[in-house]
């Protein structure tokens, strides 16, 4: 079986007193979690009894995992490719199969109910729903004592369809819900919902509803603010800018053209009635009369 269930709880504990606040949620701890429910499903389902293939078994939790449901089922895979498996929360399409292939399969189900938010607390988010989740393991050899391999589905044709209604919160649905896919490296994979309450996927893990929280949409729309009164504040003095240096060419331009005309010839002037007339110094030719040539 691998790790028991006593050192499943103190690794458990260690990652709890010496694991670091990251963005998305906590690998290592989930997957440790992981290992616990799978530790009592298989003693509470198949020890001392034969494992009936098809059967649902819903597996007795310790008291300090109160809260918490896990149920299991073996499949043979050709069933499964066939027919389908509609268990729990999980809607399994026919054409799917386990990957690697074996001959026998058994999918284990999660929903961690209260304890959802502590092992998957994603920072900037509210849970809407308890994470629920299924992993797939060779049960082709039951008796083994070095563990079962952890195994994929693949689905073939249609997605995998989970549906939330009866695990979520009793707070509701919120418009802005999204599907959340808890995926490798503590990355959070979010999608919208086509239908309410139902996601979709084409493997194994877990998944929950998320919307933002009120703090996280209460800062995004400050920032949105703030952009667009900048934003405005901006154009405002590029248009003033543009105002000022248009203004200062043009009296710079004035300048220039009045001072060529200060540095241009100085003509005097003469009065007319009232009215003030330049008057040239002198002219360069003298002006010759028609009729000067007369004898």
């Amino acid at each position: 079986m691998g790790l028991t269930s006593r050192s499943c709880y103190f690794l458990l504990i260690f990652l709890c007193l010496f694991s670091s606040s990251v963005h998305g949620f906590n690998e290592s701890l989930g997957e440790s979690l992981d290992a616990i429910l799978h530790d009592h499903a298989f003693r509470t389902l198949f020890h001392g009894r034969p494992a009936h293939t098809g059967a649902l078994y819903n597996a007795s939790l310790p008291a300090n995992l109160a809260g918490m449901k896990v149920s299991a089922v073996r499949l043979r895979s050709r069933t499964l490719w066939r027919l389908g498996a509609n268990v729990s929360n999980f809607s399994i399409p026919s054409r799917t199969l386990p990957v690697p292939y074996v001959r026998r399969l058994l999918i284990v189900y999660h929903d961690l109910g209260n304890w959802s938010s502590y092992y998957y607390n994603i920072s900037g988010y509210t849970l809407l729903s308890s994470v629920i989740g299924f992993l797939v393991y060779d049960a082709s050899n039951l008796s083994s004592k070095t563990g079962l391999m952890k195994l994929d589905l693949e689905p073939k044709g249609k997605p995998i369809l989970i549906q939330f209604k009866n695990s979520v919160s009793p707070s509701g649905i919120d418009s802005r819900a999204k599907c959340a896919t808890y995926g490798a490296d503590g990355k959070v994979f979010l999608s919208e919902m086509s239908l309410p309450y139902v996601c979709y996927s084409r493997s194994q893990g877990h998944f929950s509803l998320l919307a933002p929280s009120k703090k996280h949409h209460t800062k995004v729309l400050r920032f949105w603010a703030i952009g667009i009164v900048l934003g405005f504040v901006g154009l405002v003095l590029v248009g003033l800018t543009g105002t000022v240096l248009l203004r200062v060419l043009t009296m710079k331009r004035t300048h220039g053209m009045e001072r060529e005309a200060d540095e241009g010839e100085v003509l005097h002037t003469f009065w007319v009635d009232s009215s003030k007339m330049p008057c040239a110094t002198g002219t360069r030719t003298h002006p010759v009369l028609e009729n000067s040539g007369r004898p």
